[in-house]
């Protein structure tokens, strides 16, 4: 792919490296269709049991959409462009692995719509998070209307798309847009990827699963949880796990 990176560290944790540092890592068609390509991919590979991404160079994760390609769309065309964008997003949060992003500078526009479509969230102390499309007098439009007030709620989620205005990662973190602030955002990503992989790997697809549920309404997502509960106890992971616990040992996953 000419505008991803891959490394593995053989242990099933895949980083993945949006690499246009002259850029600052901008969406172009070219980076979306290798983004839905590659976790195509991942999901597939029972190899990969969780995923970071991350963008080349210290100035950005990805500092926006290719505005290069914003004069030639029409509405047709723009309605488009916005659907092809959120199908990868979409496919990203829906991934039944774990993916944490490692924002390693700007995560602004579409760049901060990705970081929303990760899982998880680890920043370095330059980063910074915005929406800033009104001030090219358009909206966001691969998600952010959607996920943004889901993460860091209704209020704070209109103040940062109405005014456009950029928040660093520390008030990122005060608002739950940001799990952890770390000067190696990408070493800290891995050590959260490596903590969650110690665990079951049919408990952490099932987890991530019931809390997509999240946003139902509380009996419908009660209901999911409860299913979901009763297939995790049709494992042999969860025998194992309980197994394990009375007899004083770590235990052996296989995530069957």
């Amino acid at each position: 792919m000419d505008t991803l990176r891959y490394e593995t560290d053989g242990a099933g944790l895949l980083t993945l490296t949006i690499d246009r540092p002259d850029k600052l890592n901008a969406l172009s068609a070219g980076v979306i269709s290798d983004l839905d390509d590659a976790f195509r991919e991942a999901s597939a590979d029972d190899d990969v049991r969780g995923l970071l991404l991350t963008g080349a160079g210290e100035k950005a994760f990805v500092a926006g959409a290719d505005i290069s390609q914003f004069p030639d769309l029409g509405a047709a065309a723009a309605r488009r462009f916005a659907e092809r964008g959120q199908a990868v997003f979409s496919q990203i949060e829906q991934m039944p692995k774990p993916v944490v992003a490692a924002v390693n500078g700007v995560a602004l526009g579409g760049g901060c719509e990705l970081a929303l479509a990760c899982h998880l969230r680890v920043a370095s102390p330059s980063a910074q998070f915005g929406q800033p499309e009104a001030s090219l007098g358009i909206i966001p439009g691969y998600g952010g209307t959607q996920r943004l007030p889901r993460v860091v709620g209704r209020g704070v989620a209109t103040e940062m798309i109405l005014t456009g205005d950029p928040i660093g990662a520390e008030r990122a973190r005060e608002v739950g847009l940001v799990n952890r602030v770390a000067a190696d955002a990408a070493e800290a990503a891995r050590e959260l990827l490596r903590s969650i992989l110690e665990n079951g790997p049919e408990a952490i697809r099932l987890s991530l699963e019931a809390l997509r549920a999240s946003d139902q309404p509380l009996e419908a997502g009660l209901r999911h949880e409860a299913a979901l509960f009763g297939q995790a106890f049709a494992t042999d992971d969860a025998t194992e796990g309980a197994t394990a616990f009375l007899e004083g040992r770590e235990p052996a996953f296989e995530g069957r």
